[in-house]
């Protein structure tokens, strides 16, 4: 079957030595394409970097802002990178884009991190801006094949457990993923009544923050979209990782090495 697959894992800002841990679980990965987010400006973000670009992948990466933090996309499938971040204007790290040339159409990947939040106004108004800010961005974007998929930060309406603090405007951007972008919520397709996690707190209390939406197009060539708890329970980040697998061709596959061997120093002999 010719397939496109995808994956995304929140790697929570990592130091060089949990960076060099995680690469070696993404390289045993097969998915084509890899969304990593909370990145930032610092020595583990770059070494993961660095070992995609080697190992021949395209990668896309900008540099966060002021501290802030952003998106890593590693593709092992022919691509460019898209604008999709200055589109969004506001923390324009926290969206970056490629687009696959695939042979039926091109396919556009957005992968996302958006700002968490506390109970202070501040914070909450920086997310409330952002998701505004994509929303727009989202609903002016050429009309086509897209996937957007990360740490969205975000609960659907109908999540269990139920949580209150969770705000209005919060999950009104779940429901204009789906009413006003035309997204479909990948996982939800796949398994309309699972109750899953990607985010677990120190009282037991978990999440689905972690998600993929694609365009009807996408989605009508679901195969199987599921959480991966291993990165989670083998501490590699906080997070579970997310994979979503379509029947549609995803073009033309660059000549890659292994990353995890490429951001191995040399030897001396």
């Amino acid at each position: 079957m010719n397939t496109l697959s995808l994956l995304t894992l929140n790697i929570a800002n990592p130091s060089p030595e949990r960076a060099q841990r995680q690469l070696a679980w993404l390289a045993g990965r097969d998915e084509d394409v890899l969304v990593l987010t909370e990145t930032k400006d610092s020595a583990g973000c770059r070494l993961l970097a660095d070992a995609f670009t080697t190992a021949g992948y395209h990668v896309a990466c900008p540099i966060p802002d002021n501290g802030d933090y952003g998106v890593l996309i590693a593709s092992r499938v022919e691509a460019s990178t898209d604008d999709f971040g200055s589109r969004v204007g506001y923390l324009p790290s926290r969206a970056t884009a490629i687009t696959l040339t695939a042979p039926d159409r091109p396919i556009h990947i957005i992968g996302a991190y958006v700002p968490s939040r506390d109970a202070s106004a501040e914070k909450t108004e920086r997310k409330r801006k952002w998701l505004n800010a994509c929303h727009t961005a989202l609903t002016s974007r050429p009309h086509g094949s897209a996937v957007l998929l990360g740490d969205l930060n975000i609960l659907e309406p109908g999540h269990q457990p139920h949580y209150s603090f969770f705000a209005p405007f919060e999950y009104e951007f779940y429901r204009q993923l789906t009413d006003d972008c035309d997204l479909v919520d990948a996982f939800r397709a796949q398994h309309p009544d699972a109750v899953e996690h990607s985010w677990v707190g120190r009282t037991g209390d978990g999440y689905r923050y972690d998600h993929v939406h694609c365009t009807p197009d996408l989605a009508a060539n679901l195969v199987a979209c599921d959480y991966l708890h291993q990165p989670r329970l083998d501490r590699l980040s906080d997070h579970s990782a997310l994979s979503v697998c379509l029947a549609v061709a995803p073009g033309q596959k660059l000549i890659t090495s292994d990353p995890a061997a490429a951001s191995e120093p040399p030897t001396l002999f």
